[in-house]
């Protein structure tokens, strides 16, 4: 997994941020083991006290499940991820569309831009 830490916002809410969209893009699928706290820590390059609050968080949003004997799981409820990967979405969309209103675009030119974008991929 690839880790972007940025400065300007808590480590924590970034590891949380991003594994979350490592669990709605299917890196780590439903019911799938998640590595070792140690582990992802040292591939991050955080403290592992860091790492084990972001799993935490995980956890009581219930996208993760602690096992006794065998470590972290992601839940495997898929409409659980499934309703976080939307309301992932919709927040991006509605971001991208106030962006677009503060440069002056009408929703035409912004449906526009997208087909054009969408084409070139």
């Amino acid at each position: 997994m690839e880790w972007n830490i940025t400065g300007g916002r808590p480590v924590y809410l970034q590891l949380v941020e991003q594994l979350e969209l490592a669990l709605v893009n299917g890196t780590f699928p439903p019911g799938a083991r998640i590595p070792p706290v140690r582990e992802l820590a040292a591939e991050a390059e955080v403290n592992p006290n860091t790492m084990q609050r972001a799993l935490q968080e995980l956890e009581t949003r219930g996208l993760l499940q602690a096992q006794r004997t065998a470590g972290r799981t992601v839940t495997a409820d898929a409409a659980v991820l499934q309703t976080l990967r939307h309301k992932r979405a919709q927040a991006l969309a509605a971001d991208f569309l106030r962006q677009m209103q503060a440069l002056g675009l009408t929703r035409t030119e912004t449906e526009e831009l997208l087909r054009t974008a969408a084409e070139k991929e």
